[in-house]
């Protein structure tokens, strides 16, 4: 299962193209300086960068004189993407932390090995075929050959091998290693059988395609001489990322904007070039500005507008409002590292003490419902009653009784033993739910004696504090996180993950939700794997390492100039090599 999370720096110009960095002339004369190594390793990327966008700028240029040639389609059209996120990840599958990214990387500028039809079923992509070995322990795919990346080297079985290898190496801080976990890590793992044919070696266990869904495959050629432990913020993702997918890299603005054009040599059996010409993902942190600009056709799409934003969008008559299952739930994380989270009767007392389906109704009107685990609705091993969902303050402050939290002094806020105040930072990055979620439980938690002080914290820096397993600095923050289709909580809640696991938020260590993490991915039989499912979830809600709030419908605006749009619980790029604009 995977986890994914929903500095503006001055841009200058190179090559037609813009990067998110320091001028190169700056760069080049800071090393001609001998201003020390920063300056060096600066003015190597930028030599990096140049170089690969050269590479793509001449095979492009080929490309497109060869169409030109034998095809008199000239015009087609540019669709403007817009959101509140800037795309952190950018287009390094190896740094693939966020949910926008990564659907950016999947079906944009980059190619994983496979793909989910509307059944959620494997279907081909980069790999046209594969099997399955009869004792479950490999898995062989067969490479196309005639998918490129954008500079013009085949992709092929190298690149998939290098980019397993690195994937499974602990210095690339790979943040979803857990879908790996039954995979044999390393050169171990993958064979290259011929330029096109790879095989994986694997434990036999459940959902064993989903990761080969998501990773999109990464260029060798590029890359294969950077160390693992630098992969991750190589200048590749952000400023010269070179793909192989539907659409190519053309500009990065920091903060602003991103910009892709059809790949001209996309394969026919995929669809071919896209439909659409140009296509553009706007950055506009200003969900008010992001409403104005859809209605008044400034951009074609606008990914997730709030709730309160639907009725207007439902009523303009030149957009649609598309509405669908989301892989996201979102939680408030408990930190049982510090003291007076470290009872799991207090964590449970604050749970029962949140009036969550009120706050599903405030927060999110008809599109969100409440979360009992982080087992999506759409999923098969969703119960709706597998996890008590009761809201009772009385029973909270029972159990905070039970835990040694009075309120001696009569201000409202208990303490323990030790005269402690049972109080509560409770961080969150900018965003109204964000914000809404943090003050109706400011308000509740108080009747119940409990004071949480809610904190605004910019993303990138509560990444950083939340993220780091050296830092760890809160008490309890708000959060999202995109599921995969494979469930696998085990970089979550597993105690071995504890100590360096950067997801490993709540720090939880209970040898029986272990076993359960360890037994669960290796049973292969939904009837069988269901019901252990349900005693899963009851043990860890005993524990509560959350507070789970909702599962939000996802929304998007969708300006009706656009046809052949398809949008679902994949994402909202699913078929954008498919996307048309009318009259185009």
């Amino acid at each position: 299962m995977g986890f994914l999370f929903f500095s503006e720096t001055r841009s200058t110009t190179w090559n037609g193209r813009l990067r998110s960095t320091f001028p190169l002339v700056a760069v080049v004369a800071l090393a001609a300086c001998g201003e020390g190594a920063g300056s060096a390793s600066l003015a190597a990327a930028d030599a990096f960068c140049v170089e690969a966008l050269e590479g793509v700028d001449r095979f492009m240029a080929q490309a497109r004189t060869l169409q030109a040639s034998g095809s008199s389609e000239t015009d087609r059209a540019t669709v403007v993407v817009a959101g509140v996120a800037e795309l952190s990840s950018g287009m390094n599958a190896f740094a693939a932390s966020d949910y926008s990214s990564v659907q950016v990387q999947q079906f944009v500028n980059l190619m994983p090995l496979i793909a989910y039809d509307e059944a959620l079923q494997p279907v081909p992509n980069l790999a046209e075929s594969w099997e399955v070995g009869e004792d479950g322990t490999t898995i062989t795919f067969h490479l196309r050959s005639d998918v490129f990346w954008h500079d013009g080297e085949p992709t092929d079985a190298h690149d998939v091998a290098f980019t397993y290898i690195r994937m499974t190496d602990p210095r690339t801080a790979f943040q979803n290693a857990g879908y790996w976990t039954f995979y044999e890590s390393g050169s171990e793992g993958v064979e290259v059988l011929d330029d096109f044919t790879v095989r994986m070696h694997m434990r036999p266990h459940a959902d064993f395609m989903d990761p080969w869904r998501t990773v999109g495959i990464m260029p060798e050629h590029l890359l294969g001489d950077v160390a693992p432990e630098d992969l991750g913020a190589h200048p590749f993702g952000n400023q010269c990322p070179v793909g192989n997918g539907p659409f190519v890299f053309v500009e990065h603005r920091a903060g602003d904007r991103w910009v892709f054009e059809a790949n001209p040599v996309f394969p026919s059996e995929l669809g071919g070039q896209p439909q659409v010409d140009r296509l553009i993902y706007r950055v506009i942190p200003e969900q008010a500005t992001l409403l104005a600009e859809l209605l008044t056709e400034g951009i074609d799409v606008y990914v997730a507008p709030s709730p309160d934003q639907a009725p207007m969008i439902l009523d303009n008559p030149t957009v649609d409002l598309r509405v669908f299952f989301s892989r996201v739930y979102n939680f408030v994380a408990w930190n049982s590292r510090r003291p007076q989270l470290q009872d799991r009767r207090v964590r449970k007392a604050l749970t029962l003490a949140t009036n969550r389906r009120e706050m599903v109704r405030g927060l999110l009107g008809e599109y969100g419902q409440l979360a009992n685990s982080g087992v999506p609705p759409f999923h098969w091993a969703y119960d709706p009653d597998v996890v008590d969902t009761r809201y009772d303050p009385d029973e909270a402050r029972a159990l905070l009784e039970q835990a040694g939290w009075r309120d001696g002094d009569g201000d409202g806020v208990r303490e323990n033993a030790e005269g402690v105040r049972l109080s509560i930072t409770l961080k969150y990055s900018p965003g109204q739910l964000r914000q809404g979620v943090a003050e109706i439980m400011q308000a509740q938690l108080a009747d119940v004696g409990v004071e949480v002080v809610p904190r605004v914290v910019e993303w990138a820096t509560l990444l950083d504090q939340i993220f780091d397993p050296a830092v760890r600095d809160f008490d309890g923050v708000v959060l999202a996180w995109g599921t995969d289709f494979r469930i696998d909580e085990s970089d979550l809640f597993h105690s071995a993950r504890i100590d360096d696991g950067p997801v490993a938020l709540a720090g939880l260590s209970n040898p029986e939700l272990d076993r359960y993490l360890d037994t669960l991915p290796l049973v292969a039989g939904r009837d069988e794997a269901r019901q252990l499912w349900h005693e899963y979830q009851k043990v860890l809600a005993v524990e509560h390492p959350y507070t789970y709030l909702y599962f939000p419908r996802r929304l998007v605006g969708v300006n009706r100039r656009l046809s052949n749009v398809t949008m679902d619980v994949r994402g909202e790029w699913v078929n954008v090599r498919e996307w048309r604009v009318d009259g185009s």
